[in-house]
């Protein structure tokens, strides 16, 4: 059937699937002012909590979209967390790295997921660009070169279909979109049950319970345990052979494994849910005008809190590109390096999470003593502190500058800024997307070709410096707080860099003629 000029494209994206990846990705399609439809088959969010960690990089896309504010009053500090060998003993941490931190917010943090939900879906309903269907399943979807036309069905039985330029699939780990498309996914071979526990502790039987986050290593049972915001713990306990997931649900089997530490009269059960822990990633992430995220992409076990970033990190990478696709700025080829860039990050970032794993999981006695004693080694004989944001790894393909330097493919610093109206985190003061962000203290000369290329990227151009600098320079200059961006530029030996819409380093130079070539290598890839 040949679709009228009214009835194609009643969307530019459609997004299927409204839980947290999905919110935020309507958000930030919002924000761009992309017509966006978002759906989801449940009208509630789910009064339980499933994901628990997230951390700065993501609490930074929600702050450029005005959403952190929402969202602030579930979030906590992630605490250290302490592993235990076989014996008990103190073996590692895994920590966040210290103040002043590299983004501005605290590194490492863990958030109440329904309340939080609740909050990423009113923000994403309020664009005037944006519209949403609740209790709506995709039924099925059809592709032409032009467009998606889904054919949807409300809870109360009635369909319609909308067509759109472009729809991204975050519709979870069951995906049937992913599975409409024939998309198999790729097994990293990590394939362990545990039990998943939810607490509202008393506030009196809070002090029985470990003082950070910790991680029993222990060979006959091993178990996580993290501290949520407010009265909210959570325990990861791994099941062992025999043992029935759904009977080891019940709660007189929960208050069993947690007698250890805690009786029932001293919390009350708010979910008890096993679970097979996997390492997956989509052998695909792209056909025609059909995209997949979150969960519907890759799934990872949970021992360093990633599960729901790596989501928000997949459409945080789409969703900027599509808005210069959908905008004429660049050709659709620019869509690729989607897939080419997430793939890559996933299973690098989820083949160290099941490293982690296996040495938590290890359940032959004997080897556990000898993965203690390693482990201690490695510090010298004291238990060293790693940090979550060293494990998780920069871009290293796609729409970077090559040759890749140890700059190229990380998050660009955040520092606090001076303001006359108070202290800005850099974003807020002086702007997102394409940004060439220069060393005010050296910073390189600007050509008029560089200064045409900048206008021709729509990019803009930030100078950082400390208060000293900021007041001999432009009004282009901004003055950091605590030096966060000049150690930077000295660790990685430049004085500007290229700054990606997701804050992903393009690339960093030292010089105009080095930046006037990047520049122009860069308007090339985008066009």
């Amino acid at each position: 059937m040949t679709l009228s000029f009214e009835q194609r494209n009643n969307f530019q994206v459609v997004v299927v699937g409204h839980g947290p990846t999905g919110a935020i990705a309507t958000s930030l399609l919002g924000h761009a002012n992309i017509r966006t439809l978002a759906i989801d088959r449940q009208r509630d969010v789910y009064d339980k909590p499933r994901a628990i960690a997230i951390d700065h990089e993501i609490l930074r896309l929600l702050d450029n979209v005005g959403a952190a504010e929402r969202v602030l009053p579930y979030i906590a500090p992630f605490p250290a967390s302490q592993h235990f060998g076989a014996q008990g003993q103190l073996i590692r941490r895994i920590d966040m790295v210290p103040e002043p931190y590299p983004l501005g917010y605290t590194p490492s943090m863990v958030f109440t997921q329904p309340p939080v939900e609740a909050a990423l879906r009113a923000h994403a309903a309020a664009y005037d660009s944006v519209e949403v269907e609740l209790g709506t399943e995709l039924m099925g979807f059809d592709q032409s070169p032009d467009y998606v036309t889904l054919h949807l069905r409300d809870d109360k039985e009635a369909t319609h279909s909308v067509t759109a330029d472009y729809m991204i699939a975050c519709d979870g780990a069951s995906s049937g979109t992913r599975q409409a498309l024939g998309i198999a996914f790729e097994d990293l071979i990590f394939d362990e049950p545990w039990l998943v526990i939810d607490l509202q502790v008393n506030g009196a039987a809070l002090s029985k319970l470990p003082e950070t986050a910790a991680q029993f290593c222990d060979p006959s049972r091993p178990t996580s345990f993290i501290i949520g915001p407010g009265n909210h713990r959570r325990f990861e306990i791994m099941l062992l052979p025999g043992e029935d997931p759904r009977e080891m649900e019940e709660p007189a089997q929960v208050w069993r494994l947690l007698a250890r530490w805690i009786t029932p009269n001293d919390a009350t059960l708010w979910r008890a849910a096993s679970y097979r822990f996997h390492a997956l990633v989509a052998r695909e992430w792209r056909q025609g005008r059909v995209f997949l995220a979150g969960d519907a992409a890759h799934q990872q076990p949970p021992f360093i809190g990633q599960g729901m970033c790596q989501g928000i990190r997949d459409v945080a990478n789409l969703v900027w590109k599509l808005d210069r696709v959908l905008q004429s700025q660049s050709g659709v080829g620019l869509l690729d390096t989607y897939a080419e860039e997430r793939i890559e990050h996933v299973r690098e970032l989820t083949t160290r999470i099941k490293t982690i794993g296996r040495v938590i999981c290890e359940r032959d006695p004997v080897a556990a003593e000898a993965r203690d004693t390693r482990i201690l080694s490695e510090g010298g004989g004291n238990p060293r502190t790693v940090t979550r944001q060293e494990i998780v790894p920069p871009l290293q393909k796609g729409l970077l500058a090559f040759p890749l330097q140890p700059a190229h493919g990380t998050l660009f610093p955040q520092p606090w800024i001076k303001t006359a109206a108070g202290r800005r985190l850099l974003d807020t003061a002086a702007g997102t997307g394409w940004r060439l962000v220069l060393d005010a203290r050296n910073a390189p000369d600007l050509t008029a070709d560089v200064r045409a290329n900048l206008t021709r990227l729509g990019m803009r151009l930030i100078r950082v410096g400390s208060a000293d600098t900021a007041d001999q320079a432009g009004n282009d200059t901004v003055a950091e707080e605590d030096g966060v961006l000049a150690g930077w530029y000295e660790r990685h030996s430049c004085r500007a860099a290229i700054v990606r819409p997701d804050h992903y380093v393009f690339g960093v130079v030292n010089d105009a003629s080095a930046l006037g070539k990047m520049l122009s290598e860069l308007s090339t890839r985008l066009q």
